[in-house]
């Protein structure tokens, strides 16, 4: 069984190109010969037309025929997927949509949070939308299902009638682990919809009149069948935000719910990625309002695919620095290209005033920073950064 993927989200239209063409203050973005000769690259990636790639939720697929294919949620509309492809995870061509739904699915609407795997020759697309089955209208029904093609570019179409589970509840931003012994890990993210959680935050918020509730988003991890027609076993919870005060995560990821950033009072541990180092499990996650200023990584390690995961005492590994000088913020929903020779890159969303100036509110732009796990087993993201990086070594 061979099992190809990587991770890295970006774009919208044309073709990526960095060093004079990816962003950084004061260059030519007509200069594609120079940014094609060029051994840099810098943040936020734009397409050789000189534009802002505005993606959300990366990933990246390195398929069997050596190039490297990127999907991520579209910001502009949320109904489709897209792909891109790469000979050097710098300069990028878009190859279209991929994915399209038909009247047929059980899908409506809002597609988020793509990741594509080759396995045995075809091309497996696992993501979330919502599902047609709402007898009680609720606003979020969001489920994920499997779409197949036979190219990384598409057309995938739905391997089921139905999502690969029936989970009770909104989820979104799959994630999957095939792991040394041959299983296959399901991740997903509880949404914080109808998911009022008590906790010293909570009631620390309504005493102060600021809240009524607290919505939160949780981890769950799962085996998941051979044919991802379904899961094996039920879902374990593996993180939620800090119940208590006193506790050192509280520190960051309570941002949001203290600063009262969304449409309403949440906490998000969401947008999981996990992958094995050496003996250990790590798990990549999100916090904070998915909009906001606040929104950041963190990271968690076990012994085990399915935990227990104990967060690290050093989060946030990656998050904004506006408030330092900078012009980041909204770093999130990362993924991890590692290659060949070990070296690991964090690709993320993020938002800077002059995007959202351009591309208007919301609309997420891709970041691609050097990370490295250090020999007493920290995670370290060198990033946001915002000037010349040297260009992936392929």
């Amino acid at each position: 069984m061979e099992i190809r993927h990587l991770g890295i989200a970006v774009g919208v239209a044309g073709t990526l190109a960095c060093g004079a063409l990816s962003g950084c203050k004061g260059s030519d973005k007509n200069s594609a010969a120079t940014a094609a000769a060029d051994s840099t690259y810098c943040n936020p990636l734009r397409d050789t037309d000189g534009n802002y790639v505005t993606f959300g939720d990366p990933f990246i697929l390195k398929a069997s025929d050596g190039r490297f294919y990127m999907y991520g949620t579209t910001d502009y509309t949320f109904l489709d997927h897209r792909c891109y492809s790469s000979d050097d995870l710098v300069n990028w061509t878009y190859e279209g949509v991929c994915y399209t739904p038909s009247d047929s699915t059980w899908t409506t609407d809002t597609f988020w949070a793509p990741e594509v795997y080759e396995h045995d020759g075809k091309f497996y697309m696992f993501h979330s939308s919502n599902w047609k089955e709402n007898p009680d209208g609720d606003e979020e029904v969001f489920r994920i299902g499997v779409a197949v093609a036979d190219k990384p570019t598409g057309p995938f179409k739905e391997m089921y009638d139905h999502p690969i589970f029936d989970s009770k509840y909104p989820i979104i931003d799959a994630n999957l682990l095939f792991d040394e012994d041959g299983k296959i890990y399901f991740y997903y993210s509880r949404c914080c919809y109808k998911h009022p959680v008590d906790s010293e935050l909570a009631e620390k918020l309504k005493k102060e009149g600021k809240a009524d509730e607290v919505q939160e988003s949780w981890i769950y991890g799962v085996e998941i069948k051979p044919d991802f027609s379904g899961i094996i076993g039920e879902p374990k919870l593996l993180l939620q935000p800090p119940l208590t005060l006193a506790d050192p995560q509280s520190k960051w990821e309570d941002n949001s719910a203290n600063a009262g950033e969304g449409e309403a009072i949440r906490r998000w541990n969401e947008g999981s990625y996990i992958f094995k180092h050496g003996d250990k499990y790590y798990m990549m996650y999100s916090c904070n309002y998915w909009r906001g200023q606040y929104y950041a990584v963190g990271y968690a390690t076990s012994d085990n695919p399915l935990g227990p995961f104990v967060k690290a005492p050093e989060n946030p590994i990656l998050e904004r620095n506006n408030d330092k000088g900078g012009d980041v913020y909204c770093t999130g929903h990362n993924m991890v290209v590692t290659l060949d020779d070990g070296t690991m890159y964090c690709v993320y969303h993020g938002r800077t005033a002059e995007t959202d100036s351009i591309t208007g509110d919301a609309k997420r732009v891709a970041f691609i920073d050097k990370m490295e796990i250090t020999p007493d087993g920290r995670l370290v993201v060198n990033g946001p950064t915002t000037t010349p990086q040297p260009r992936p070594a392929l």
